[in-house]
């Protein structure tokens, strides 16, 4: 689900900047930068801060087929998403979104 999207023009090329609400965790939002299909930088909001900077940073510079591949489908406990789960739904809303 989008919240927000907005485009910010750099000399060089376009970012995409989308906002994703998540759904069955306990971070509620993830905020992508995309310059393509590479992910620039994510940012959680809410969740267990430690682990999230550290997927932050891990997946900046991958591409969005890397994200997907790596974190589509991993639950958190008994749950059936996780915060790693929401963001490959989201650098793939992202990704459709941009094309």
């Amino acid at each position: 689900m989008i919240s927000a999207f907005r485009c910010k023009h750099t000399k060089r090329c376009v970012i995409i900047v989308y906002k994703y609400k998540t759904k069955g965790t306990c971070s509620s939002l993830i905020e992508v930068e995309l310059e393509g299909n590479i992910i620039k930088k994510v940012r959680f909001e809410g969740g267990c801060s430690g682990n999230l900077i550290g997927i932050s940073k891990m997946v900046e510079g991958m591409t969005v087929e890397e994200v997907i591949e790596k974190f589509k489908g991993i639950p958190c406990g008994i749950k059936k998403t996780s915060c790693p789960d929401q963001l490959a739904l989201a650098v793939s809303e992202a990704y459709k979104s941009e094309s």
